[in-house]
């Protein structure tokens, strides 16, 4: 008599079916694809060049580029919205000062800063445009604005993102957080 497998083990003249595979296969699709619907959304791909953003940001892409601008460090007051670009000094997330938090808590090894503007703007929608990554605030009589549009696009020199609120007659507060470097560019033009 030969001598008996382990448990488990297959005699070799033992075959598994298509049915006995099958529920394996099942389950570990299952798997994969649960996992895979689990990606951060920041994980997606963006568009990549000036022609993927939903609307035109010469305007912007002028302004942030131009080498005409001002320099601020993170907690300045300013009079007015800027005619030019703006270069805004920023510092880790714990010694930036943020008057408010921002919605999206910023990661580990980012930047931070926030501009303080005194004089209330003609009531209107304005483009708020980023040279980097980063996430933006605005905040005016207490409350985190909502964006009324956005458009980001990768590989495009110069401008990174933009976005578009309504801000009121009142003085507000721009916050921008999750940067990766020490400065970033911003522009704050009406839109068209």
């Amino acid at each position: 008599m030969p001598p008996s497998l382990p448990e488990g083990r297959l005699e070799p003249t033992d075959r598994r079916t298509v049915t006995d595979v099958v529920p394996i296969m099942r389950h570990l699709l299952i798997i994969v694809l649960a996992s895979s619907s689990l990606a951060p959304a920041w994980a997606v791909d963006e568009p990549g060049g000036c022609d993927k953003f939903k609307w035109s940001i010469d305007r912007e892409r002028a302004v942030l580029t131009s080498p005409d601008q001002s320099r601020l460090s993170s907690g300045d007051e300013l009079t007015g919205l800027p005619e030019k670009g703006v270069t805004l000094d920023l510092r880790i997330p714990g010694e930036a000062g943020l008057p408010v938090a921002p919605e999206r808590a910023p990661k580990e090894g980012t930047f931070a800063g926030f501009a303080v503007f005194k004089t209330a703007p003609k009531v209107g929608t304005y483009t708020i445009s980023l040279s980097a990554a980063g996430w933006v605030d605005v905040v005016q009589n207490g409350q985190t604005l909502k964006p009324r549009a956005f458009s980001g696009a990768t590989d495009c020199d110069g401008i990174r993102k933009t976005i578009k609120y309504e801000i009121g007659a009142n003085p507000f507060v721009l916050q921008i957080s999750g940067t990766k470097n020490h400065s970033i560019s911003f522009a704050i033009l009406p839109s068209d």
